[in-house]
């Protein structure tokens, strides 16, 4: 059932996902393509937004706190799997495994180099301060049009 809380949430982490994507991009390699980096990542943040964040919201702040935190680490759990994903098929379409254990064992590694990637100061303390605020942002509108 679509409600306040659940528009607001999807609307204001979509933004906060893509710019936090906006913050890794120059931590990338050289000459990495990123043309449809932000927005899939947003859409991904669209969608966390809307079922962990926007579903969570109207009862307290502390727990619009909890649920923004869990909205983050999925949002970030799932844009690193995607993008994890879609390299090992990329390489895949190479011929670059042996098989398709070589290939879900590469896509494993990928996920933890692209993790360990973002994992630093310039992208987690905007990512901890805009996820604190937008899920007080959810909340104070959640209550307001539920």
């Amino acid at each position: 059932m679509p409600t306040g809380g659940k528009l607001i949430g999807a609307l204001v982490f979509a933004a906060l996902a893509y710019f936090i994507t906006d913050l890794v991009k120059p931590l990338l390699p050289e000459g990495t393509q990123v043309g449809k980096f932000s927005p899939i990542n947003a859409l991904i943040g669209l969608v966390m937004g809307w079922t962990i964040l926007g579903r969570g919201a109207g009862k307290t702040y502390r727990q619009a706190f909890g649920y923004g935190f869990t909205t983050l680490a999925a949002t970030a759990f799932w844009c690193i799997l995607f993008w994890a994903g879609m390299e090992m098929l990329d390489r895949s379409m190479r011929l670059f495994y042996d098989g398709p254990v070589q290939a879900l064992q590469e896509m494993a590694a990928l996920f933890f180099d692209y993790a360990k990637l973002v994992a630093v100061q310039s992208v987690i303390w905007p990512a901890v301060v805009g996820t604190i605020f937008v899920s007080w942002f959810t909340e104070f509108f959640a209550r307001r049009w539920s």
